[in-house]
């Protein structure tokens, strides 16, 4: 099932493995031709969620034509693995069920049981308006330092920064 979901990374033809890193794993065959399989490394899905894969085979292993190198998004050590199990109760909680709302506990949540990484992409422009060029700066009048802590000199997102909704992006 895990060679059916597409997301893991497959060897073409048997042979040793002669080299691994993050991007891409390298088969040699019959110790002359060079295979190299490159990894998707946090690629953005259609629908935002985050896709990347990760080698499952050592240095120097030998490998068949068809055996899983590295395992992707929706597999883990091989296998096709699509979630975890919760038990739930569907019962009024003090309103805030009300309507379509589910509650669950935090704690799936805070160790990582029901995370997942999203990647948005924005895109901003620079226009010519009546005063000139529009200028991408951090220099932004009337607001304190703490406010701009996510961004860099030129005025655009630190990588890695932990942003919430109101954030100066």
């Amino acid at each position: 099932a895990a060679l059916d979901s597409g997301s893991v990374a497959i060897a073409r033809q048997g042979g040793k493995i002669s080299y691994i890193d993050g991007k891409k794993i390298t088969l040699l065959v019959n110790n002359k031709k060079k295979i190299d399989t490159n990894l998707i490394i946090y690629q953005r899905s259609n629908n935002g969620t985050c896709i990347h894969q990760k080698s499952r085979v050592t240095q120097k292993a030998s490998v068949k034509k068809g055996q899983i190198l590295a395992d992707g998004a929706a597999t883990l050590q091989g296998e096709l693995a699509l979630g975890k199990n919760i038990l739930v109760a569907y019962m009024p909680w003090e309103g805030y069920n009300f309507e379509d709302a589910i509650l669950i506990s935090e704690r799936p949540i805070y160790e990582d049981i029901y995370t997942s990484i999203h990647i948005e992409r924005y895109e901003i422009e620079a226009r010519t308006t009546s005063q000139g060029l529009e200028k991408i700066t951090r220099e932004i009048p009337h607001l304190e330092s703490n406010i701009l802590r996510h961004l860099d000199k030129s005025g655009l997102v630190l990588p890695g920064s932990w942003v919430e909704t109101g954030d100066v992006l």
